[in-house]
């Protein structure tokens, strides 16, 4: 789904949300219906959810890649699942780029049944949590400190796919970002038993981009953590193009963006993400900020996960 999220999401009060209040207490009840009558599956081997309530640009996927490796690491053989979306191919071969192990299908069950034969012995679904078909045996959800819940509203009124009382049924909560006590009580007087980590987003290839004026280009959830990144670690941007998220760049447009940067003498810098999108164009003068994701306490984690003793 292509979307670039409105500006009143992230706001405490707004009469946009209040407007579209009625539709989302509709929404809300649809999903609350949907959960109560939907068919639950159940699998031989455990699956773990990594999943969001935030809609969009929470980290999920870079914490399904990670997860899948240290799992890796310690014998099992995981597999990763993702549901299938037309535009999300470039997403698709950018997680197997750094994780072969991989099943999309329109349908998750039919996924799992897939990895079941192929003899997998533990599956990472990532996204799903609000697929109430499956049986999971670990639920994590995944937060960015920058927005959080937002207005704490559900779609279309907010940007929540379900609200708060979603975390009941959650184990684990990944905030990428600083940590935030005030956030951690508002979780944890919902559930109490949930655990708590933080997670950061470190760059690697910085040196690339120092002392250079960069036209910074962003088709993600929320573009602007993309840019702030930047700006944390110094590197001065010019000028900012942002795209809707799941973006399929047409070649012609990309060629006009490098033109402008070569007449204003600026480099370019893209998401991982996007610059899977236009890769195959091979445009030498697009580069894109690589990262990798560590998350603090790693190893009380996968102990939480029952991975190692």
């Amino acid at each position: 789904m292509k979307i670039i999220k409105p500006a009143f999401w992230d706001k405490k009060i707004s009469f946009l949300s209040i407007l579209l209040l009625p539709i989302s207490l509709i929404y809300s009840l649809l999903i609350f219906l949907k959960r109560k009558f939907t068919k639950i599956h159940t699998f031989k081997f455990p699956i773990i959810c990594i999943g969001n309530i935030y809609i969009g640009g929470t980290g999920k996927t870079p914490t399904s890649i990670l997860l899948a490796k240290e799992l890796l690491k310690l014998g099992k053989k995981p597999v990763i699942i993702r549901k299938f979306y037309e535009d999300q191919k470039d997403e698709f071969r950018l997680i197997k780029y750094y994780f072969e192990h991989l099943i999309i299908n329109k349908n998750r069950i039919t996924s799992l049944k897939e990895a079941e034969k192929s003899n997998f012995d533990i599956a990472l679904l990532d996204d799903g949590l609000q697929d109430y078909k499956i049986k999971k045996d670990l639920n994590i959800v995944c937060f960015h400190q920058k927005q959080l819940i937002g207005n704490g509203m559900t779609l279309p009124a907010g940007p929540l796919r379900e609200n708060l009382a979603a975390l009941k049924r959650i184990d684990i909560v990944i905030i990428n970002g600083e940590k935030d006590e005030n956030f951690e009580k508002k979780l944890l007087a919902v559930n109490k038993k949930i655990e708590i980590f933080y997670s950061l987003y470190k760059p690697l290839n910085l040196d690339e981009f120092k002392n250079k004026k960069l036209l910074a280009i962003a088709g993600i959830g929320n573009p602007e953590n993309f840019f702030d990144l930047l700006k944390k670690n110094n590197l001065k941007i010019e000028k900012k193009i942002i795209f809707p998220d799941h973006y399929q760049f047409k070649k012609k447009e990309v060629q006009d963006i490098v033109k402008e940067a070569e007449s204003k003498n600026y480099q370019i810098i893209m998401t991982e993400k996007d610059y899977f999108k236009i890769k195959n164009y091979n445009f030498e003068q697009i580069n894109y900020l690589k990262v990798s994701l560590e998350i603090n306490r790693k190893d009380k984690l996968l102990k939480k996960l029952n991975l190692h003793d």
